[in-house]
């Protein structure tokens, strides 16, 4: 029987801001080598005499990003299922095992593999080993989860502690992230693991303890996958049936409660990429400890992770800091109190800043946008539409647009009439004019929008017609 890896994608990393924000969180960025961190998940199981292909499980705001990256990566996915509202990953893994089951007899079963999106696993053999190990007993009916062989006296982790010493073994506990001194007599005593949140069980084994210990969780995973539509390459899941279901972790409703919990020991380089500190780790450092990425200069640093991604950045006579910084944002923290991140994204929602949720640079289906300037009534964004997409029909209640074509050929729709504009060509929008922009060409759109009116609000956007599902 072969393994369905379920990918779990619907995580913020708040505390990797600014780099990851809400609306294009880490899972979709290049913070470990050149591809996406959701990227080399799905490369890790894309062996096909092992796997059966990949589902993913994400936020509905992240569906067209997924779906690019696995086909950037040359991957193709037997689904995504799109959640409307996040609930944890004991409901995220429910219904992925509803939808492996979907298509099956009532007699067939399916073996899960669920992995996080946002990880790191330097070597792939010994993943590939523990998961074959893991198969045997998770055909015997046990659900398996990971235990990384600690490096070190983690206080960012979860523990899992054994029964045994080698081998698949029962588990005889799991506890809370610890104390400096609790961690160190854990890794002492040669007992416990790192809880590495993956898994693997059969779908039905998984869906039978669920609905014995958390029957609640079940029943409201059950309406929402049967009262969800496909969309294409989507499975959207029911709003009104989710909400009802209460938000709980596979381990606190499952796995900490269950009498078939065993644990297979994996020494493979995992991380769990969760803090600025966790990627000094894992980078290459220089002769005084630090890891660069981007344009740096240092003189007299040490201990620091310091990473630029378009300005110059320059540091002298500091030790222990991170230093990072986005096209809108510079975050300064010493590497102690890199898990407070989180309380800066929490101050700028409260305080209803942009900067928590988007980018500079926001990613669309059709392509993306960069938002170059802006002051009291008026706005610039440098808009780049991919080859053959569409923006969609709309229309505006408060604001004026006037295109400027860079690069490319645009087909621009105004009212009742339709318009090839190419190079130093341009084109004026009024307000409340129904209009659309695309790509005829071969090569990518580049154009130059200015917006001027009372409200420049994303949310003043009406569409009428979309390509991707989004009109109202």
């Amino acid at each position: 029987m072969k393994i369905t890896p379920i990918i779990l994608s619907g995580g913020n990393g708040s505390r990797l801001w600014p780099q990851s924000r809400a609306f294009y969180p880490k899972q979709f960025l290049s913070l470990f080598g050149d591809k996406t961190m959701l990227q080399n998940t799905l490369e890790r199981v894309c062996e096909s005499e092992i796997y059966s292909p990949p589902v993913v499980v994400a936020n509905e705001e992240h569906r067209f990003i997924v779906a690019e990256q696995s086909r950037d990566a040359g991957i193709c996915l037997d689904s995504i299922i799109l959640e409307p509202l996040a609930r944890n990953t004991a409901p995220a893994v429910a219904v992925a095992a509803l939808n492996a089951l979907d298509s099956l007899d009532v007699e067939e079963d399916a073996l899960l593999l669920v992995l996080a999106a946002d990880h790191v696993i330097i070597n792939a053999n010994a993943f590939k080993q523990a998961v074959l190990l893991a198969k045997e007993s998770a055909l015997e009916g046990k659900l398996v989860t990971f235990g990384v062989v600690p490096e070190h006296a983690e206080t960012g982790y979860g523990y899992i502690k054994s029964k045994g010493n080698s081998g698949v073994q029962p588990v005889e506990k799991f506890v809370e992230k610890p104390d400096k001194i609790t961690a160190e007599n854990y890794v002492a005593s040669g007992d416990y693991y790192w809880n590495s949140g993956m898994f693997l069980f059969s779908a039905r084994q998984y869906l039978s303890e669920l609905n014995i210990l958390e029957p609640s969780i079940h029943e409201s995973c059950v309406s929402a996958y049967q009262a969800g539509v496909k969309d294409r390459d989507f499975i959207r899941l029911s709003e009104e049936a989710l909400e009802q279901c209460p938000d709980n972790s596979i381990d606190y409703a499952v796995m900490e409660k269950t009498n078939s919990a065993v644990v297979v020991p994996m020494d493979a380089g995992w991380c769990d990429v969760g803090s600025w500190s966790a990627l000094w780790l894992l980078g290459q450092k220089d002769d005084n400890n630090n890891t660069v990425q981007g344009d740096v200069i240092l003189d007299n640093v040490e201990n620091c992770y310091v990473h630029s991604e378009k300005s110059l950045i320059a540091a002298i006579g500091v030790e222990n800091l991170v230093i990072t910084e986005s096209d809108d944002a510079l975050l300064i923290a010493h590497k102690d109190c890199v898990q407070d991140v989180k309380k800066v994204v929490k101050t700028l929602k409260e305080n209803n800043r942009a900067e928590a949720l988007v980018h500079r640079k926001v990613y669309r289906p059709w392509g993306f946008y960069d938002s170059v300037d802006s002051g009291e009534r008026f706005q610039v964004k440098r808009i780049t539409v991919n080859a053959g997409e569409k923006l969609s029909v709309q229309k505006h209640h408060h604001r004026a647009e006037h295109w400027v074509v860079v690069s490319g050929t645009a087909k621009v729709t105004l009212g009742d009439k339709e318009l090839l504009i190419t190079e130093n060509q341009s084109t004026y929008i009024p307000v409340g004019e129904v209009h659309a922009l695309e790509n005829p060409g071969k090569i990518p759109l580049q154009l130059i929008e200015v917006q001027t009116g009372s409200y420049l609000g994303e949310d003043d956007i009406v569409r009428l017609n979309d390509l991707y599902g989004r009109a109202e």
